[in-house]
């Protein structure tokens, strides 16, 4: 069985979108979408240097339609189930037919506009952890104010809150804990802090008109197979303000009987996690147009019939 995934915030790198503008009709569904939101994400994914794209407002539609474009780019794909890491839901919820990839891209413009609002009330950021057990450094994150905002699984852990909490984190680690990194995010993401974009992005999501999911989709919330598509929309505007459970999801993909999983572009984040927590399972990371290949040959091997 396939997974689809695609990758949240953090993952975008400058001039990434530039060779999958040389493919076929891809430099035009970029113009179109650009036009239908306001953005010029030709401009931001190929000639923007990388404090431009950490721009909140700026990297969740980029990375949304990086991630459309090359999957578009793959031709035909079934796969048994879809998901995507916090931005990258959108782009999930695209794959599985709960919304077009306009509707998508314009619901997670008026996301990144509410986030970066929010994120400037405040100064605040994200860090991972680096080694360490969940059950000593979530209660330790506890301790110190932060929240786990990403429990992604293999041990891996990102702590958001104020810079003075994640500096406090820096001098006092949990037992176990490496190092902890900085990311390149603009805010604290899936926490408290985010409440004032969850109203902002309810009245969006009042224009929707969301299909049931086409392909299984699994959310961020608690790793579950949503089959209802107001429900998947629902849970999109919630999952701003709260922590995402990659690592649920991941064990979703393994009691279905995954075999192989194709990161879209920018891959790379969650293969990672993918290859040291689902160990025999097949990964593919859409980085450039050069992996396209290696991506079909998976989807011939294991897409569902």
């Amino acid at each position: 069985m396939l997974v689809l995934v695609a990758p949240g915030q953090g993952a975008q790198t400058p001039g990434f979108l530039t060779p999958w503008l040389e493919l076929p009709g891809a430099a035009d569904r970029i113009a179109a979408w650009s036009e239908a939101i306001g953005l010029d994400l030709a401009h931001y994914g190929t000639k923007a240097d990388a404090d431009e794209i950490r721009d909140t407002a700026v990297a969740q539609p980029l990375l949304v339609a990086a991630g459309l474009l090359s999957a578009a780019a793959l031709g035909e794909v079934s796969p048994g189930i879809v998901a995507g890491h916090s931005v990258g839901e959108f782009t999930a919820a695209a794959f599985a037919g709960v919304l077009d990839d306009t509707a998508a891209l314009r619901l997670v413009r008026t996301r990144g506009l509410a986030m970066a609002e929010a994120a400037a009330i405040t100064e605040t950021g994200m860090s991972a952890l680096l080694g360490g057990d969940p059950e000593v450094t979530v209660p330790h994150l506890e301790k110190l104010g932060l929240t786990a905002a990403n429990v992604n699984g293999a041990g891996q852990i990102v702590a958001a809150g104020t810079l003075e909490q994640l500096a406090a984190l820096e001098a006092d680690k949990p037992e176990g804990v490496r190092r902890v990194v900085a990311l390149k995010v603009a805010g604290a993401f899936h926490t408290h802090h985010m409440a004032p974009a969850v109203a902002k992005l309810e009245e969006a999501a009042k224009e929707l008109s969301p299909a049931a999911p086409a392909t299984r989709y699994a959310s961020n919330k608690d790793g579950q197979v949503v089959t209802d598509g107001a429900e998947v929309v629902a849970r999109l505007v919630g999952q701003v303000a709260n922590p995402v459970r990659w690592d649920l999801c991941m064990e979703t993909f393994q009691a279905l009987g995954a075999t192989a999983l194709i990161e879209v572009c920018p891959g790379g984040t969650l293969t990672g996690i993918a290859k040291r927590a689902l160990p025999g399972v097949a990964t593919v990371a859409l980085k450039t147009p050069d992996d396209l290949d290696a991506a079909r040959t998976l989807i011939a091997e294991h897409a569902a019939v």
